[in-house]
């Protein structure tokens, strides 16, 4: 893969209250592409739901860390990495079939997974039980801005 324009890291605790916190710090990371407002709610709501399933299955009644990584390519391309080191999918291709849950309360619908495939361009998920998770979303942005690095 070609380098990265730019790139950030985060490492934040898998508290329900930063799950908004990752969502609105890669809405600014990605902002300087100057993304449609469309494009930017996508990202948003494919990272809330990847930090999510980190909070809530990944490290369940725990606390553990996140991490985020975040970057921009040529041609307006966007790379988001959640990693986390929690208790792992057994089965990932069973988890993202929608409606599929580990949740025993009935409160999850089991649908994390098909949103961030319906707002990302890309979706790769990578897991070990007892080992943790690394899910990778990637988009194409079409403004202007993400298209023409000269203009950064």
């Amino acid at each position: 893969m070609q380098k990265p324009l730019n790139e950030m890291t985060l490492v934040f605790l898998s508290r329900s209250a930063n799950e908004s916190f990752s969502r609105s710090a890669a809405a600014a990371f990605f902002s300087q592409l100057d993304p449609t407002v469309e494009e930017l709610a996508d990202i948003k709501t494919a990272v809330s739901e990847a930090v999510t399933n980190c909070i809530v299955h990944a490290y369940r009644e725990t606390l553990g860390k996140i991490k985020m990584t975040a970057r921009i390519y040529e041609g307006g391309q966007v790379y988001i990495q959640i990693k986390d080191t929690g208790c792992g999918i057994p089965d990932v291709k069973q988890a993202m079939e929608p409606l599929f849950t580990t949740c025993e309360t009935g409160e999850r619908a089991g649908l994390g997974f098909a949103v961030m495939q319906s707002f990302m361009d890309k979706v790769s998920v990578h897991s070990k039980p007892g080992k943790g998770t690394t899910v990778t979303l990637r988009k194409t942005l079409s403004s202007k801005t993400a298209n023409d690095p000269q203009s950064r």
